[in-house]
């Protein structure tokens, strides 16, 4: 009995060992801007090439992944791009910068339903961007500049937070983005004529009891009435987790 527990053990640190090995292809970078820093993983293509024009992911975390470890946003996401049917099919930048404890991706803002007691998020048609946003804009332009990305595929995405992010980011920077996925986010509908020109796969769970899954499809239908090219997938039994499924897919 001692032994098959000891062998069990044996396995799950081996199995850590190499789950962390994995994540470490995921290079830990700053990208420091006005006296801020803004943690960020990269993840290069096998066998980069710097002289090579490759397409660029950029995946924005959610709100529990915050902070400056520099570690938790791989949480959700990463190891699907480690995957070595993906890497091997689809070479390519992948980076996962990570929002301070302290701030948002989007500029939003949040009250409380009077009658209903639930949390209604306010998404702003425009503003100034949040401390996290003005470093996220200042890094895309870092890496674009440093290693010189396919400007004709270059994709942003991200879950709850980061799928609010990601329509915002579009958003400020309108025709960079070949295609976006949103998860479980939302935005304000009147913002959709300027995301029309990026291709859009929105993602949700219908059961979502922390983002309304209504802020997706209303944002898709924005999107759609706006001339944009958009996929909405909505899951019937899914919670806030619809990353799980979105992650599933082809």
């Amino acid at each position: 009995m001692k032994k098959t527990i000891l062998y069990s053990l044996l396995f799950i640190l081996f199995s850590l060992q190499g789950f962390s090995q994995d994540f470490s292809l995921f290079e830990k970078k700053d990208f420091v801007q006005n006296n801020d820093t803004l943690p960020y993983r990269i993840l290069f293509p096998k066998n980069y090439d710097a002289g090579k024009h490759y397409p660029m992911v950029l995946f924005l975390h959610g709100a529990g992944e915050r902070g400056n470890d520099n570690e938790k946003q791989l949480v959700h996401g990463a190891k699907m791009f480690l995957e070595d049917s993906i890497r091997n099919k689809y070479p390519a930048i992948v980076v996962f910068p990570q929002c301070p404890q302290n701030s948002f991706w989007a500029n939003i803002s949040m009250r409380v339903d009077s009658v209903t007691n639930k949390r209604i998020l306010v998404y702003k048609e425009d503003g100034e961007p949040t401390k996290a946003m003005e470093l996220l804009l200042g890094l895309y332009r870092n890496l674009k500049e440093k290693y010189k990305p396919d400007e004709g595929r270059l994709y942003v995405g991200g879950l709850s937070m980061g799928g609010m992010g990601t329509f915002e980011l579009a958003r400020r920077l309108p025709d960079n983005f070949a295609a976006a996925f949103a998860i479980c986010g939302g935005a304000n509908t009147a913002t959709a004529p300027q995301l029309k020109n990026t291709a859009w796969w929105i993602f949700h769970g219908l059961k979502d009891d922390v983002v309304n899954p209504q802020n997706s499809i209303d944002m898709a239908k924005a999107l759609k009435d706006a001339g944009a090219e958009v996929k909405l997938t909505l899951y019937p039994e899914a919670n806030h987790n619809s990353w799980d499924d979105a992650f599933k897919e082809p």
